[in-house]
């Protein structure tokens, strides 16, 4: 009898209990195992660069780096790589930049095990999956204009992989030092590139950076209860 070989998963997903939930899942199954767990897009970055998962499990909203942006680098690193969207947030602007991005597939959170366990079958083996209601929902944004790097797009302009990830960690309530230690760079790079996407978004103060932020799905809308 031939035995299948197991299907590798990189989960992405910064609340614990959800992470140990969908471990589970998967180890139930029995044809998948779990080569890693990211508690932040950071971390699923890197991790996915050195354990070359062949799905990627990703979640999108997650601290200091979101899962909009961890997929795009990502797969700008390895634009082989499976990455499929499971979250909670939904909104076409959420839809239409995952799929612009190249993901390989997107559910809802309160999608069935099965459905799940199937949507990583396929994409594994080299389709793509998207839960029906997604479906619809791609096809009917599908004439809108897209960035094909699934960038930000400001005023015309459009923030840099870096702006982002700064706009990001600014919005969430670091200072400049722990934006240059988070980043690896200097404090006066963090300034130049705070001063770079306040001139494209045309918000010159930390309250509308974060409002922004909550807008366009970089951060979690919990947020909003610490903006006076």
């Amino acid at each position: 009898m031939t035995v299948s070989k197991k299907i590798a998963v990189l989960l992405a997903e910064d609340h614990a209990i959800v992470r140990q939930g969908l471990s589970a899942l998967l180890n139930a199954d029995g044809g998948f195992v779990l080569v890693g767990e990211a508690r932040n897009g950071r971390e699923a970055v890197n991790l996915a660069q050195t354990l070359h998962p062949e799905v990627i499990l990703m979640d999108i909203a997650m601290p200091v780096l979101n899962g909009l942006e961890a997929t795009r680098q990502i797969l700008d690193a390895n634009p082989a790589a499976k990455v499929l969207i499971l979250s909670a947030h939904s909104d076409d602007e959420y839809i239409e930049r995952m799929s612009s991005a190249g993901v390989a597939g997107f559910l809802e959170k309160q999608t069935s095990a099965e459905i799940l366990a199937f949507a990583i079958r396929q994409i594994a083996s080299g389709k793509k999956y998207f839960s029906p209601r997604i479906a619809k929902r791609l096809g009917e944004v599908a004439a809108k204009p897209r960035d094909r790097n699934g960038m930000v797009r400001a005023n015309g302009g459009r923030l840099t992989s870096r702006e982002t990830e700064v706009l990001q960690l600014v919005a969430e309530g670091h200072a400049n030092k722990q934006v240059a230690s988070e980043l690896s760079i200097s404090i006066k790079t963090v300034e130049k590139h705070r001063q770079h996407l306040m001139d494209k978004l045309n918000i010159h103060e930390t309250a509308g950076l974060t409002r922004y932020a909550i807008a366009h799905g970089i951060i979690e809308n919990t947020v909003q209860l610490t903006i006076i």
